[in-house]
């Protein structure tokens, strides 16, 4: 199959075995010498790229600094690591070879092109990076692509260079080769990749400072009909651009989900709430062909969406007492509530918080910089909050798995150097100004780096300009390739229980996108609709993708990245806690607030009984059930924060907890109401417990069941058919189908 996809030509050259890439002649320090020090591994954290260096030699990581390495090497240890009166005598031939006693083991063999570069570099003169060194420009990687199956599944990778000269070269020797999936396929040191099994991985190609992605799949051994696929409903562009993977991949669509599971579903993704009775009652009974995107439309305007979605905006944020005095951090969650409220242009939010200025109780989103208030700390913030993607790792060292220098790091974060702070006359308030001078200081050289945006032109270091409104100006430009994506990763994995890239922070280019096109193809109607969130999500809920049934079919059962079905996915802990308020009618209380030493308070009145999870501002109070069930801490800005695992602890509350049995037993809760009502039949009990709940009636399996145990119990007596009831809410409300949005 691989020789029909890459072509006869191609696919002898590339199974024909490795070509291996002459040494040049004359060898330049920055652009060969390094390289084969990466690729032996000499400068990796692991040896000489260590903090403290290795056996009296320390390296730059992976050659971020040329000149320090340089020096290192032909200056240090007296000289005797290079010579060049007698080249094969160089300390650094002689260790890597094992011809000295050293303790990273066999590095080079000689006469291999490896050990050439370094020798032919030696016997020139072993002369140091120059300024005008040709500047590795791009890479380039056949094949692009490919199709494949285990069997017979073999092929190799060519890396070819572009330098700034105009110059190309053959670096597949020196590239360093990973694979996303292994299980998929795997890749060898020398671009040999073996396909092992079936989905799709991606073959990551690192030299120098670039980053190249090879695509490999390999289809699934099923039998499917290409009718299942034409079938299958298309509702929008999503929904063309999965069912092209899934037919790729020989993955056959779920059938689309019914009513009452699209009905549960989209409450709980868009407000976080379970469907009210009559409403679980009717929309399976509604004729309308259009129910459906009617049922969006008003989903996005219920009250309950701006808790959902403030809470996350919140999260994201970081809103907390922690580090905000309370009028700051009040200020700071209104300023998110209104924006999810007026649905503002994401664009239009992050200039806003990225430019805010004045009194941070007047204009909330300027607390985003007195939460982080350190230039590195501003600037990793930023570029995690708005662009979805760490750069801390290149506050030191160039980044060991993305494209990103250190002299890039200290460019993005001098253009926060001159945001400066001063407290206000009231409790909490500061005030956020542009300072006229003041830059941060390249750790390395010592002097500041002219401020640029990542992948942007350059300010000069004496501009005018108000750094941050430049930054702005770039990060909400139409044409920045970051921006746009790391929203609608965040948004579609919310509603698609798993990011297109993943984890959603996490985008870069050695972590490509399950579907690229289709992450380019949102970004730009994300981009042409003006960041209109509403209209994103609008787009989502509506595909035939987000409707899909959960159940398997068949062969997409070990499905979970390709969206043949809707991803099952336990429910937040706030949406669990409020569905538990919700349904048994008991309120809970959130009267204790922790210190932002972590001390919890005596009981207060710090939120109105009545206050939902989802309604709270701040994560600093007192839940144990919160934290059994994962709520994020938001003292940093990590998707990890927030766990979805199930654990022992959640089963032990569930059981012997307070909670939701403390619900159960109240005496102003739904069971004691239902038992009041002498309306209120064992049929009926049975009935509100699985609409309440599960948005569905019992299945006669089940009616049947549970009519027993309470026929049963009220033989014995009131309390005995009270407790039959709080026993049947209790064993829906913790059972699997209530707990998992599906």
């Amino acid at each position: 199959m691989l020789k029909h996809t890459l072509g006869p030509l191609a696919f002898l050259l590339l199974t024909a075995g490795p070509a291996p890439a002459a040494a040049p002649d004359s060898p330049n320090f920055r652009n060969h010498v390094l390289p084969v020090l990466t690729r032996a591994g000499c400068n990796s954290g692991a040896c000489h790229g260590a903090l403290a260096g290795k056996g009296g030699l320390k390296l730059s990581l992976r050659g971020y600094d040329p000149e320090a390495d340089w020096f290192a090497l032909t200056r240090q240890a007296l000289g005797r690591r290079t010579d060049p009166t007698n080249p094969a005598d160089s300390l650094i031939l002689k260790k890597a070879t094992r011809r000295l006693p050293h303790g990273g083991g066999t590095r080079l063999t000689e006469g291999d092109p490896n050990y050439a570069v370094l020798l032919n570099w030696i016997a020139a003169g072993a002369s140091g990076p120059r300024p005008d060194d040709p500047v590795l420009e791009r890479l380039e990687v056949a094949p692009p692509n490919a199709r494949a199956t285990p069997q017979g599944g073999k092929f190799r990778l060519t890396v070819r260079a572009t330098y700034s000269d105009g110059k190309t070269e053959d670096v597949t020797r020196w590239a360093k080769f990973s694979s996303s999936e292994e299980l998929v396929a795997t890749v060898d040191e020398d671009g040999a990749v073996t396909v092992t099994g079936h989905g799709e991985a991606a073959i990551i190609v690192v030299f120098g400072s670039k980053v190249a992605t090879v695509p490999v799949a390999s289809p699934f051994p099923n039998t499917v009909d290409a009718d299942a696929f034409a079938r299958s409903p298309r509702h929008n562009f999503i929904d063309d651009l999965i069912l092209k993977k899934l037919e790729v991949l020989r993955l056959p669509p779920s059938e689309p989900c019914s009513d009452a599971e699209f009905l549960r579903r989209a409450y709980l993704d868009t407000c976080g709430i379970v469907p009210p009775v009559a409403e679980a009652i009717a929309f399976p009974a509604d004729p309308d062909p259009k129910k459906r995107e009617k049922l969006v439309d008003r989903l996005l305007e219920r009250p309950e969406f701006v808790d959902y979605w403030a809470y996350k905006w919140s999260e994201l944020f970081l809103v907390s007492g922690r580090k905000l005095q309370p009028p700051a951090m009040w200020a700071y969650y209104r300023f998110l509530r209104r924006a999810v409220a007026d649905n503002k242009p994401w664009d239009r939010l992050a200039r806003e918080i990225v430019t805010a200025s004045g009194s941070t109780l007047e204009y909330g989103g300027g607390n985003f910089f007195v939460l982080h208030k350190d230039t590195a700390t501003l600037a990793e913030t930023t570029a995690l909050t708005f662009l979805g993607m760490s750069i801390g790792c290149a506050k030191c060292h160039n980044h060991p798995l993305e494209k990103w220098t250190q002299d890039q790091y200290w460019s993005f974060a001098n253009l926060f150097a001159r945001v400066g702070l001063k407290n206000g006359d009231r409790p909490g308030e500061v005030l956020v100004y542009s300072r006229p001078d003041g830059d941060a200081l390249h750790p390395r050289r010592g002097t500041p780096m002219p401020p640029a945006p990542l992948d942007g032109q350059p300010l000069p270091l004496d501009s005018s300009l108000d750094r941050r409104d430049y930054l702005a100006d770039w990060l909400t430009h139409p044409d920045n390739p970051y921006f746009a994506r790391a929203f609608v990763n965040r948004v579609w994995r919310n509603f698609m229980g798993r990011g297109l890239v993943e984890p959603e922070d996490d985008l870069r280019a050695s972590n490509p996108p399950s579907h690229p096109e289709l992450l380019d193809a949102l970004a730009a109607d994300f981009v042409k609709h003006g960041f209109d969130p509403k209209r994103l999500m609008r787009l989502i809920l509506t595909s035939a993708a987000y409707q899909r049934s959960s159940k398997p079919r068949g062969a997409n059962a070990a499905d979970d990245r390709y969206y043949s079905r809707y991803l099952v996915r336990r429910l937040p802990a706030e949406v669990i806690l409020d569905a538990y308020s919700d349904i048994t009618a008991v309120p809970t209380p959130f009267d204790r607030v922790l210190s932002a030493a972590g001390d919890a308070s005596t009981p207060t009145t710090a939120y109105p009984l009545g206050t939902r999870a989802m309604q709270l501002p701040d994560s600093l109070l007192v839940s144990r059930f919160l934290d059994a069930f994962g709520r994020a801490d938001r003292v940093a800005t990590c998707s990890c924060e927030r766990t979805a695992d199930s654990s022992v602890a959640q089963a032990l509350h569930l059981n012997n907890g307070f909670t939701l049995n403390d619900k159960l037993r109240d005496k102003n809760s739904v069971v004691g109401r239902w038992l009041a009502d002498p309306n209120m039949t064992d049929e009926r009990i049975v009935e509100q417990v699985f609409l309440l709940a599960l948005s569905r009636p019992p299945t006669a399996e089940e009616r049947k069941a549970f009519r027993a145990v309470l026929a049963e119990a009220a033989a014995t007596g009131p309390q005995a058919r009270r407790e039959a009831v709080e026993d049947l809410l209790w064993a829906v409300l913790t059972g699997r189908e209530f707990l998992f949005n599906h």
